[in-house]
């Protein structure tokens, strides 16, 4: 069933997953319509786009969104310009809302579309906010992204060997660059790329390269359990350096393996918001978890200062 919102989206009403649902799914935001894939299922809630054009209407959009959902969590590439990260953060700061999450990864655009592709399934789990953000770091390293290019001239985002940048000036020279879980770059035809030990599902946009080396070599080799080919993002030509480019990303995609993934891991209250996490630092408020002897020190010193009065939360 779908509603409409103050600001226009349409929002899928969540149906249970794996017999768990969460009754209003935290808002997934992205920065450019063209990061937004679409749904693998009808469970999978639609993505929306933040910060809008003018700043008014992008605090009247996340106004809708906290208003309607509760929290936002805003994924971005560390790539964006400048400017659009001002705006997320004039947003945040006019609200005064501690319930807007601002994630730059330093993922490329394709792998970034895929991380808020599977937040968004997880968004329908019994996720609370604060998990499902901190999420974001864990399930980054398990997305193989990256892309085949024809230069690596100006490519400043993986390391690039002298020789592969003399190389470059070959004119049938292409070369395949993984970015992320670990940087690799391959000259094509003599060398292969690391690939993902689990099962993954490929998403391939071609751009001014084709992509025939991308589905008809990498992606047999990789194994991967479908390969799905989707509009190229207008932030790729900026993070490779170059335009001649056909970008690939391979992930998990079964919402009930990413539960498990998440599920597993040890959750921790935020010492300042009070949201749970997973990992090492809160997707809110950023706040970093102190280390285990100092989230042990409370249970030994509440006995010793049980008759003082205890501060407000954040006072700290």
């Amino acid at each position: 069933m779908a509603t409409q919102g103050r600001s226009g989206t349409v929002v899928d009403h969540p149906v249970p997953v794996n017999g768990v649902v969460c009754s209003v799914p935290t808002a997934i935001a992205v920065t450019s319509s063209d990061l937004v894939l679409p749904p693998l299922d009808r469970q999978t809630p639609p993505a929306v786009v933040q910060p809008l054009e003018s700043l008014e209407g992008s605090i009247a959009g996340m106004y809708a969104l906290i208003e309607q959902h509760g929290y936002v969590i805003v994924l971005y590439p560390t790539s964006t310009s400048d400017a659009v990260t001002r705006r997320l953060h004039a947003v945040r700061s006019v609200l005064e809302s501690d319930r807007i999450a601002l994630l730059g990864l330093d993922l490329p655009p394709l792998g970034l579309a895929l991380l808020a592709q599977q937040l968004r399934q997880l968004s329908v789990c019994d996720f609370s906010p604060g998990v499902l953000a901190s999420s974001a770091r864990l399930l980054a390293h398990y997305i193989y992204s990256g892309a085949l290019l024809n230069s690596v001239a100006k490519l400043d985002r993986v390391p690039v060997s002298l020789t592969s940048h003399a190389k470059s000036w070959v004119p049938s020279a292409q070369f395949a660059v993984l970015a992320t879980p670990r940087p690799q770059l391959v000259r094509v035809g003599q060398e292969e790329l690391t690939g993902p030990e689990f099962g993954t599902r490929m998403l391939v946009a071609p751009g001014q390269l084709p992509a025939d080396w991308l589905t008809g070599t990498l992606a047999p080799a990789w194994r991967v359990q479908g390969a799905v080919t989707v509009p190229l993002p207008a932030e790729s030509a900026r993070w490779w350096g170059t335009g001649k480019v056909a970008e690939f990303a391979a992930g998990l995609y079964d919402v009930s393996v990413l539960y498990q993934l998440v599920s597993s891991v040890r959750r921790d209250e935020c010492h300042w918001c009070g949201l749970e996490l997973i990992g090492d630092r809160c997707g809110f408020c950023a706040a970093p978890l102190p280390p285990p002897s100092s989230r042990e020190l409370p249970k030994a010193a509440v006995r010793a200062v049980s008759s003082v009065r205890a501060l407000p939360r954040g006072a700290m």
